[in-house]
């Protein structure tokens, strides 16, 4: 039996849970609502962990460890703004979307949201907001199905192609059949496999580099500069890294579990568990990273796997240092953060194909049950497109991850953040908030890029801009806005 017998054993014991869970969410998917937002039904524990774990991608376990391997602890800016960021969307956006969408007219997609929010009749937002879902998702999308074909590529020797396959198979399964609450309840159990392997993995690298002294002092002998938060970072780079932060206003899908919260009731309970959750994962990602530096320089003869690509770092450490069926189950970790980001994200373009497209401009009319198979043709669809993109090896998940993140974040989360504060916004603002937005990212990143500011920055504050002059110009909003928007404001303040 080969080392890799073991793991490949618990890889399938693995996806076949997770199909299970497939199958179980199918028999209680009922409806439209019930397959994109799982009848707005999730406990805190489950919001919380559904929301931190399709947020962290295959990006948490290769995208952020492989960075700080290359670089050192000046990368864990990134890891300070996300949770700066996170809590703020947590304590400002979540309880008062989960409100705001029952009110204007019990939205399940964002772009349903903004359309009733402000009474959008021309349907443009309803429109530019699917659009600008579908872009940046598929890309988004592609950036999972690379990082399962690295781990599977890295563990069982494929080719990337067959490995690109195999990874993305599952998870188009359990979403395809389950919709949201399988999402939502195989998300609970990747985040808790992510937070076991983040804890046991580092704690591993130190014993095995002869404990935390010997460990730092090896980093040190490396390269003393590893140590360095500001190595080679200007004050513009450490402005990109902390700007991850503002992406998280504009993601729908960890909007997407706020709005899929039983009650806002269950908000500040979730934002805890969810916080602690992310913090203990991202320490430990970065740690992963840190310490391989140390492992990696006592042991250059294993080492060549890392160094042709670093984002490996996580899954060679797991497979020399763990009994293979114990790495077997760290490594199905890597699985469950590319699975649980990428069902979320196939769901949300599922979503907005089927609710802000087929229905709102082909079949009015159509039922509960047409709409869910639409929905799940929509799920194969977005997954075959990313699939495409995926499609060339050296794509690195850590790039396209960026660039999904910055496109959204600029597109929707001043849009969200004001639409949710600010009750004299407007349908002019909210589009020009978004087109300003999306479009700021694409031109920044093309042909600004070279100046090394992360275009997430420019675009949020061009957005925001854009809102708070355009929202000043022609009508304001509607008596009806007004009123729908002071009603749920009040039942929000009341919980």
């Amino acid at each position: 039996m080969t080392a890799s017998t073991p793991m490949l054993v618990t890889f399938i014991i693995y996806l076949i849970a997770m199909l299970a869970i497939g199958f179980v969410a199918y028999a209680r998917t009922k409806n439209l609502s019930d397959y994109i937002l799982g009848g707005r039904s999730l406990g805190s524990f489950v919001t919380a962990l559904s929301a931190g774990a399709s947020d962290m991608s295959g990006w948490l376990l290769m995208g952020l460890p492989g960075a700080v391997y290359l670089s050192g602890l000046s990368e864990g800016w990134i890891a300070l703004g996300l949770v700066v960021g996170a809590y703020l969307n947590w304590l400002y956006v979540a309880g008062r979307l989960r409100v705001q969408t029952e009110h204007n007219g019990n939205s399940l997609t964002l772009p349903d949201y903004f359309t009733s929010r402000f009474d959008d009749e021309s349907r443009l937002l309803r429109i530019f907001s699917a659009l600008v879902i579908l872009v940046f998702f598929t890309i988004y999308c592609a950036s999972g199905v690379v990082a399962g074909a690295r781990l599977f590529e890295s563990t069982f020797g494929l080719s990337y192609t067959s490995a690109m396959w195999a990874g993305a198979a599952a998870t188009i399964c359990y979403t395809l059949i389950g919709g949201f609450l399988a999402a939502s309840w195989t998300d609970t159990v990747q985040g808790t496999m992510m937070l076991f392997t983040l804890i046991l993995t580092p704690i591993a690298v130190i014993l095995a580099t002869g404990g935390a002294d010997a460990t730092f002092l090896a980093i040190e002998t490396v390269d003393p500069a590893y140590f360095d938060v500001f190595k080679g970072a200007s004050f513009i780079g450490v402005i990109s890294l902390l700007a991850w932060g503002l992406g998280y206003f504009g993601q729908p899908h960890i909007l997407a579990r706020f709005m899929a919260a039983e009650s806002a009731k269950a908000i500040p309970a979730a934002r805890r568990i969810s916080m602690t959750w992310m913090i203990l994962t991202l320490v430990g990602a970065v740690a992963v990273g840190f310490f391989g530096i140390a492992y990696f320089a006592a042991h250059p003869e294993v080492a060549g796997p890392v160094t042709e690509n670093p984002e490996r770092v996580f899954i060679e450490l797991a497979k020399l240092l763990f009994n293979p069926w114990i790495a077997g189950i760290l490594l199905s970790a890597i699985l469950a953060a590319v699975m649980s980001t990428l069902s979320s994200q196939l769901l949300v373009c599922s979503s907005a194909l089927t609710e802000d497209f087929y229905k709102a401009f082909l079949r009015k009319n159509a039922s509960d049950s047409e709409l869910v198979w639409v929905g799940r043709a929509t799920v194969l669809l977005v997954a075959l497109l990313a699939i495409m993109l995926a499609s060339d090896p050296n794509n690195r998940v850590l790039g396209l991850v960026s660039y999904a993140w910055a496109g959204f974040g600029a597109a929707f989360g001043p849009v969200v953040i004001l639409s949710l504060v600010w009750s004299r916004m407007t349908r002019n603002g909210a589009l020009a908030g978004m087109l300003v937005g999306a479009i700021t990212v694409v031109l920044w990143k093309n042909f600004l890029g070279h100046l090394g500011l992360y275009e997430i920055v420019p675009g949020f504050v061009f957005a925001t801009i854009a809102i708070l002059v355009f929202s000043r110009i022609g009508e304001g909003p509607s008596a009806d806005m007004l009123k729908r928007f002071n009603k749920a404001e009040k039942e929000y303040q009341s919980v």
